[in-house]
């Protein structure tokens, strides 16, 4: 018999989460009919942060992607409106990708649909479980200093 490995349920139980999470997320925004796709989401909510158009090895870097996968989301966001590339006012040969006015109306629907999505997914708890939760994420995100090896 094997002793139970509380480690192991507990990465099965956060990986069940991710997935319900991201299940749960592509629904809510497949029900407002936006036509962006889960990565072209993330595209666009990292380009909202930045306070100027960022070049596309930027975003590349800042989603941790090749740079040709940025191309291919890039090319789908300007052929629907949501993006443009612009010359570099320093140097004509650099490229940088800004968000157009349909691509803000857009972000402000993807953050709706994530709100309504947190709280299907939230529904459950109470706030004070909601307040633990957010500190042990919290922790599980900024990682713990290592132990000795």
């Amino acid at each position: 018999m094997t002793t139970p490995d509380p480690d192991g349920l507990l990465a099965e139980q956060l990986l069940r989460l991710t997935r319900r999470v991201h299940r749960i997320q592509k629904r809510h925004l497949e029900q407002r009919d936006l036509g962006i796709t889960p990565a072209q989401s993330r595209l666009l909510r990292t380009l909202a942060h930045w306070g100027s158009p960022p070049r596309m090895a930027d975003l590349a870097e800042r989603l941790e992607v090749v740079p040709r996968a940025v191309t291919t989301l890039v090319d789908a966001l300007e052929a629907s409106g949501k993006v443009r590339r612009v010359p570099d006012p320093a140097n004509r040969r650099v490229i940088r990708i800004e968000l157009t006015d349909d691509g803000r109306g857009a972000l402000r629907e993807l953050r709706a649909a994530r709100r309504s999505a947190a709280e299907e997914i939230l529904a459950p708890l109470a706030e004070d479980q909601r307040a633990a939760l957010g500190g042990l994420l919290d922790t599980l995100i900024d990682g713990a200093p290592v132990r000795g090896c």
